[in-house]
């Protein structure tokens, strides 16, 4: 993806994901909702329809802040407003009595974490880590959030296809689940009449997660809204990035911060249709909960994504 970065963050994600390896996020796959979501949902089932799907906070979009403290990142994150969060590749090298203070620091906060990304090798041969510390964390869902470098060809997706069956294999037995997050790459023809995504959707199982990241989507040029209806029940969360044409990259050499185009965009800031896609997720997709997600802004990570819940909380008023 063409993503512009602040010069304290001048590593896109696309590249960190690519020095790091590939990447997974963990949630439930039944096509309603289930796990701690469910119990949530079942302790308040009178609560109005907005209310049914939480909105969460991707948190490499408060990552600054993050790798300084990440005890206050979560008491500021609950704090602003919202209600789950999704952790990333830092936490690869939690160990578990760690893991575990960080979930009692979310006990605390009324924060949960239904999902997290994570690296493939970090789910291979045994997972027995990522296993063990997303239980801890309450999560289900653990997403791939791009496949290993050089994956390309027909034959290279469909050994990745595997590799992604083969890790679900692993995590079934103990009660967690695989997805993929796409980047604006997937969205490529790999032959003709079929997307990378649509290849991935098809050399799947049912239960396997497709995480719709947006924004990047949008800026590839494809249709969300049809997306998601091409894939019923297979939506079970999204990363709720919006584009605007004309964006330009920030300057690391100079400075200079680029505009609020491109995925500097706030949520409800640029092209995205999103009140036809939250129609379509919530109607057909299998929706669980969203999560917001800003790759950058002209603002600090915090007023960022402030201002993100914010244009969120007025738009579902008028949904």
């Amino acid at each position: 993806m063409t993503e512009n970065k602040t010069v304290t963050a001048s590593l896109s994600r696309r590249n960190f994901l690519a020095l790091s390896g590939a990447i997974p996020a963990v949630i439930a796959a039944q096509t309603g909702p289930s796990g701690a979501f469910a119990a949530d949902l079942a302790a308040n089932p009178a609560a109005p329809s907005a209310k049914k799907y939480p909105i969460g906070l991707e948190l490499y979009s408060v990552r600054t802040e993050l790798a300084r403290d990440l005890p206050n990142t979560l008491r500021t994150v609950a704090k602003i407003g919202y209600e789950v969060v999704e952790f990333y590749a830092p936490y690869f090298d939690w160990t578990v009595p760690y893991a575990k203070e960080v979930r009692t620091m979310m006990d605390d906060l009324g924060l949960r974490c239904y999902s997290t990304h994570n690296h493939l090798p970090f789910l291979m041969p045994d997972a027995g880590k990522a296993i063990e510390i997303n239980q801890i964390l309450g999560c289900r869902l653990l997403v791939l959030a791009t496949a290993p470098a050089g994956t390309t060809g027909v034959e290279g997706w469909k050994n990745f296809c595997g590799q992604l069956t083969a890790a679900m294999d692993v995590l079934k037995p103990h009660g967690l689940s695989l997805g993929y997050h796409n980047h604006d790459a997937e969205w490529a023809p790999l032959v003709p009449g079929q997307r990378i995504m649509d290849f991935i959707a098809a050399n799947t199982p049912h239960e396997f997660v497709l995480q719709l990241d947006v924004g990047t989507c949008v800026a590839a040029g494809a249709d969300p809204v049809a997306w998601v209806k091409a894939n019923p029940g297979r939506i079970k969360v999204i990363h709720c990035k919006d584009w605007a044409p004309g964006g330009i990259p920030a300057n690391p050499t100079t400075g200079v911060a680029g505009n609020n185009k491109g995925y500097r965009a706030l949520f409800g800031e640029g092209v995205t249709p999103w009140r036809e896609l939250f129609a379509a997720v919530e109607s057909v997709g299998g929706l669980e909960y969203y999560l917001m997600e800003q790759e950058d802004s002209p603002y600090p990570e915090f007023e960022a994504v402030q201002r993100c819940l914010d244009n969120w909380k007025a738009m579902r008023a008028t949904t």
